[in-house]
């Protein structure tokens, strides 16, 4: 519509008019003898995409900017031969695009609070904006206000609810303190005095806080800080720091305040409803630049936006909170991922269980997991007298699987893997898309083995680990070994052992990891990987453990050569996590955009007319037959319109489908993203499209 519309129909409407002339007279169009004017109208049409795609990515050029594409198209049939068949409108738009466009400035590198300047400043600034807010509104009570990964927050008891325009006011409040330079102050006190000047103050939550640091350690140090000097008016929370000298130090053009969400005290839904505040802080204003283009980039890629218009999953409220329900389009997704997921372990070695959904509370009692877990955990059922509980977990399924026979130091090490459906109660106020739900499938695993295997073991699942991930685009990773807490099961001998064996196979696979010293669970320590996405976000994701502690509970044993019983060690393991979640994270690493392999529609024929869809049915059965996820459009509309909706579907292969095409028993297939394959024979097209599915490369490499 409009200018834009009016340029691309004049240009169209010349190509229409000449499009016999310009085929015989144009050097690009003399290497395509066979282009027909469906294929030639929507090179230009993807031209025009391809050239403002590159553009506005490098450029991040707003949208209104985007009608000066319609005007390349000249340039683009005045184009001097590539000397290539693959010579066309769109490759020749992508190339001008690019080199037109200046390079994108680097990003900035972020720090972490691992960086305990910035922590400082975070700290701080959250202490600073709970006193803008009781400076402002005085009949707001404060609870706590941590630092955060990316910032802060605070939480806030206050009758009125915060509006978004209060964020403005309380930022400029902010500003005014930070230019007064009010330095911070240490204050320790007897557990009395704290007492006593909270209940002066009128802030039941802090008194609250008081009595748990307390109950936790009766020795423990009360401690508050001030803003403010002494003698005069400031404000005070307790807290145990640290902070930067004074308000001074905090750059206020590298702080902002984001968004006001609710939440429990304390996490609890009985408990009151409070409104908490989030903010961030970094330590230069072109660090807050370089989080807000993430933050923005981030927000494109929601996968909850995605998922939706993309027709992936959804979550039906009618159902229930947390539950999901997988779309064709998201099934043909997961439908791979589990087909490969298969195929990788049983090639590693594992065999495949199945295991009931539900079982009786008993086994949960004797797991350890109703002791332990029951928070998150649905609440029983009963059944002919008896408690029955859905599962929270797979592992005692799988112990009992072993159980089930008598083991032989010979038959170890067994791996057994499980693609299993499980159920935990989330409290409405967490659920998060697929990153929070109550029921997901975990793709675990159980490795049952001699102590002197547990290395080879543990190497064995971190190269099925980075098989699986590089498979989805996942090459960078932040590895974490965590050690013996001070309450643990098992012998020191064997949680040696252990350690060592986690050590030995992160140091024969050459990664760099971490150690959370005293990190470990009581029962086992693990290894976790955190997985980099796109936009260089980190991910939990894969996680090893050892456990010493099912294994003694069930009372499972081997015959060892000697006759004797032993104990085998037992090891977890999940690579995806679950799958829904491992989704979600593959959405938003994408933008949806998936890798031609897992598309779930891989390409998509888009005739001129009706007249040419008899054929198009019959390409897209033989290519189905050879296990290409092709359709038609339905039709109904212009070629211009299949086009876009096939860009809206992030489509990766179009194939605009003319009298040409049909003569010829051909497909011109062009790639969504730049680029062409140019005019093939059907059966070249399906041999090159299926060698690519196979090989999980782009069609254009499978030539």
């Amino acid at each position: 519509s409009g200018l834009e519309g009016w340029k691309l129909r004049r240009a169209l409407a010349f190509a229409r008019c000449s499009a016999s002339a310009f085929q015989s007279a144009h050097p690009c169009m003399r290497l395509l003898p066979g282009l027909s004017l469906g294929g030639f109208l929507m090179s230009a049409l993807l031209a025009r995409s391809a050239a403002l795609n590159a553009a506005a990515a490098a450029r991040r050029l707003p949208a209104s900017t985007c009608g000066r594409a319609a005007a390349a198209l000249p340039r683009l049939l005045a184009a001097p031969a590539m000397g290539s068949r693959r010579c066309s409108g769109l490759r020749m738009a992508d190339q001008s695009a690019v080199a037109e466009a200046p390079a994108p400035p680097a990003p900035v590198p972020l720090p972490t609070n691992a960086n305990e300047q910035l922590l400082r400043i975070r700290h701080s600034t959250a202490h600073v904006m709970a006193m803008a807010v009781q400076r402002l509104y005085k009949d707001a009570r404060v609870t706590i206000g941590p630092w955060i990964e990316k910032g802060f927050y605070y939480d806030f008891d206050r009758p009125e609810p915060f509006a978004e325009k209060d964020l403005r006011r309380i930022k400029k409040e902010m500003d005014k303190l930070i230019g007064l330079k009010l330095p911070f102050r240490r204050e320790e006190l007897s557990f009395d005095e704290a007492k006593a000047r909270i209940e002066a103050a009128d802030e039941p939550y802090k008194l609250e806080i008081l009595d748990s640091i307390v109950a936790k350690d009766p020795d423990a140090p009360i401690t508050i800080f001030h803003i403010g000097e002494p003698g005069k008016a400031n404000w005070w929370d307790l807290c145990a720091g640290p902070h930067v000298e004074h308000t001074g130090q905090l750059p206020k053009d590298a702080i902002d305040l984001e968004s006001i969400a609710g939440a429990y005290w304390r996490g609890d839904e009985a408990r009151p409803m409070l409104q908490r505040i989030y903010g961030t802080a970094w330590e230069s204003a072109e660090q807050l630049a370089e989080h807000r283009r993430i933050q923005a980039e981030a927000k494109r890629r929601d996968h909850r936006a995605l998922g939706k218009q993309l027709r992936l999953f959804s979550i039906q409220q009618e159902a229930g909170g947390g539950l999901v329900f997988w779309h064709p389009r998201g099934a043909r997704v997961r439908r791979l991922m589990e087909d490969f997921w298969r195929e990788a372990h049983t090639a590693g070695g594992y065999e495949l269980l199945y295991t009931p959904h539900m079982a009786s509370l008993d086994l949960w009692k004797t797991s350890g997991h109703f002791d332990f877990y029951a928070d998150g955990m649905f609440d029983q059922m009963e059944v002919e007298g008896a408690q029955y509980q859905i599962k929270p977990m797979n592992c005692p399924f799988h112990v009992l699987t072993y159980k089930d026979e008598k083991r032989s130091y010979r038959d170890l090490p067994l791996r057994w893997a499980e693609l299993g459906t499980v159920y935990r109660y989330e409290r409405s106020g967490t659920l998060n898309g697929l990153f929070r739900v109550r029921g997901f499938t975990q793709d675990d695993a159980h490795i049952f083995c001699l102590p002197e295997q547990l290395a080879d073991e543990i190497q064995g699942v971190l190269d099925l680990t980075e098989t699986i991930l590089t498979k989805f685009g996942f090459t960078e990773y932040e590895v974490m070994l965590s050690t013996r807490p001070d309450k643990a099961v098992g012998s020191d001998e064997i949680w040696d052992k252990a350690t060592s064996a986690l050590r030995e196979a992160l140091g024969a696979k050459g990664w760099e990891y971490d150690v959370d010293e005293g990190g470990g669970a009581f029962y086992g320590p693990k290894i976790d990987i955190k997985i980099r996405d796109a936009i260089g976000r980190l991910w939990q994701c894969s996680t090893i453990q050892c456990d010493f502690n099912l294994p003694q509970r069930f009372g499972l044993e081997y015959v060892s050569p000697d006759g004797g019983r032993e104990q085998p060690i037992m090891l977890h393991r999940a690579i995806f996590g679950s799958l829904e979640r491992f989704f979600g994270v593959l959405i938003e690493s994408t933008a949806g955009d998936f890798p031609f392999w897992l598309a779930p529609t891989q390409l998509r024929l888009l005739p001129v007319s009706d007249d040419y869809r008899p054929y198009c049915d019959a390409a897209v059965a033989r290519l189905k037959a050879a296990g290409i996820r092709a359709e038609v459009d339905p039709g109904g509309r212009s070629v211009g319109k299949q086009i876009k909706v096939a860009n809206q579907d992030k489509v990766p292969i179009l194939s605009v489908v003319g009298e040409a095409e049909v003569g010829a028993n051909a497909l011109k297939l062009e790639m969504r993203k730049g680029g062409e394959l140019g005019e093939l024979p059907l059966e070249r097209a399906i041999e090159v499209l299926a060698a690519a599915a196979e090989k999980a490369v782009e069609p254009i490499e499978a030539l």
